[in-house]
């Protein structure tokens, strides 16, 4: 209780935001994949889907950081949930109109041909909601130094991580289930609500947050200080590693993740219900390792936890790929995701502490446009590796195809890149923080 009060009420507003838009995204984490493989089983178009949602990390992350470093960080969140909210309330009302004629979720595996007019609205809302979400992101990101003591970052975003997690993965999921059983277009619906609820708390936080520049700094245009971020990542020998190889994973994840529900619904014959159940794996994964984190880095040290995150993102989806039954799965899931959520708590924190506070928006902006500009990369990869595989083999084994890849590439990641993380390398960068900034 005192830890939590330390953290203030600005904070318990910012965690209570996250988990409101979160049930509502892991609503629409089942409703979005099964409306896809309702409007189309071509495995190439469904990655498109994931590559689409994934493509402005790739295009707007960088003109994101300028904008994050020049406005008030908690309006532009507040606007950009607004955005989510009217972009998903658009896909509510398409599904809601079109849902006489959509099959019902368990007779997917039984569509012919595309929908080309709900694909065609569905990749465009999807880009949009994901402008909407690198902005938004980024700012949520930089301002939680604004409003959590240095010493506390870690737990801090553990802690936001471990709620973000459970109602994406843990609370949202079988509530999506449940609705999606009864009509296609409630998910969505909730889902734009949650949206417009996180927007209002948000909004309530008093204050400004509004970046601080020094005195000698002045704004200058756009391009010139996005130059600058870039600039200050990349002289920065241990962020720019930590980028580097954080778009190699996530790019090798999406090979799989594009194709995941195809391959959910035609390898491993999940329901939406049981689809639920796998996802537990993550939920239970990322909670774990929200509040495990940091206890791991302390115990361990961040170097040795950094590795055996990198090992299992090569080992888990091979596991995966050579699998059948949905609970192995879902178990192998809840292995990996708790290592990665081990890694994002730590990575987080020290990009939170090491970079100038005027800087933060600019260079966290550079430095997610390489770590998830990558994602639609590799969605995209993913759908050419399963339509070539399937040309050669069948179905179900093209889409086992998809993970055999990623673990490739994940394990030559590894063998290259082992030696990159020390915790003494980590700590050092921490103790020069003060000068950096």
């Amino acid at each position: 209780m005192a830890e939590r009060l330390r953290f203030g009420p600005k904070y318990r507003k910012i965690y209570v935001a996250t988990a409101l838009s979160n049930i509502g995204d892991g609503m629409s984490s089942i409703a979005y994949p099964w409306l896809a493989s309702a409007i189309t089983r071509n495995p190439l178009l469904v990655a498109l889907i994931a590559a689409a949602q994934r493509l402005p990390w790739l295009l707007f992350t960088l003109p994101a950081g300028v904008i994050t470093d020049r406005v008030d960080r908690k309006r532009a969140m507040v606007a950009m949930d607004s955005l989510r909210f009217a972009f998903t309330l658009v896909i509510a009302f398409s599904v809601l109109a079109e849902q006489g004629t959509l099959p019902a979720p368990d007779q997917v595996k039984n569509v012919v041909g595309t929908r080309t007019g709900l694909y065609v609205l569905l990749v465009l809302a999807t880009l949009m909601l994901g402008c909407a979400e690198v902005l938004r992101d980024n700012c949520n990101q930089t301002l939680m130094p604004n409003i959590v003591a240095p010493e506390h970052l870690e737990k801090a975003n553990g802690r936001v991580w471990s709620i973000e997690s459970a109602a994406n993965t843990f609370i949202g999921p079988p509530l999506g289930s449940l609705f999606l059983l009864i009509a296609f277009s409630i998910p969505f619906f909730v889902d734009a609500a949650s949206f417009f609820a996180a927007a209002a708390l948000v909004a309530s936080i008093p204050g400004s947050f509004r970046a601080a520049r020094p005195d000698h700094v002045e704004e200058r245009p756009w391009k010139k200080e996005l130059v600058e971020g870039f600039r200050w990542l990349w002289r920065h020998s241990l962020l720019r590693t930590m980028a580097i190889i954080l778009g190699l994973m996530n790019m090798a994840n999406m090979m799989s993740g594009a194709v995941t529900i195809l391959f959910a619904q035609d390898v491993l014959h999940v329901t939406p219900l049981t689809f639920t159940f796998m996802g537990f794996g993550f939920a239970v994964g990322a909670v774990a390792g929200g509040y495990v984190g940091p206890w791991m880095s302390e115990r361990f040290g961040a170097g040795p936890c950094l590795n055996i995150t990198m090992v299992a993102a090569a080992v888990v989806p091979l596991l995966v790929g050579l699998s059948s039954s949905w609970v192995v799965v879902g178990v192998l899931y809840a292995i990996g995701t708790v290592l990665m959520s081990a890694w994002n708590v730590i990575t987080v924190s020290l990009r939170q502490q090491i970079i100038p506070p005027h800087l933060l928006g600019r260079v966290n902006s550079v430095y997610r446009f390489f770590g998830w500009g990558m994602m639609p990369i590799g969605a995209a990869l993913g759908g050419v590796v399963v339509a070539v595989a399937a040309h050669h083999t069948g179905h179900d084994t093209a889409l086992r195809w998809a993970f055999f890849a990623e673990s490739i590439i994940l394990a030559v990641v590894y063998v290259v890149c082992r030696s990159s993380f020390t915790t003494e390398r980590i700590e050092a960068a921490r103790a020069e923080a003060p000068a950096s900034a």
